[in-house]
């Protein structure tokens, strides 16, 4: 692959791998993807977390995602 084209600035090229901040009860980490970001303003570093765990979900967002794991309990794929 081909770096031509990209940012020559400090910093602009490097990957930030993020998972879930969720802390469980036994101590350790949710270990989904943290694709879901938060943060108040731009002073402030984003948090992480899964769809799953994300806080900020609207009351739409909260339904799919209940309709969807209760499909998942009963055997079914609902996407």
């Amino acid at each position: 692959m081909s770096i031509e084209g990209h940012s020559s600035a400090p910093g602009a090229n490097v990957i930030v791998e993020h998972y879930c901040e969720l802390g469980l009860a036994d101590g350790s980490r949710c270990r989904e993807w943290g694709g879901w970001g938060h943060s108040p303003s731009p002073a402030v570093p984003t948090r992480w977390w899964c769809f799953e765990h994300f806080p900020h979900k609207s009351y739409e967002q909260e339904q799919a995602l209940r309709r969807k794991l209760e499909a998942a309990e009963g055997g079914k794929i609902i996407q």
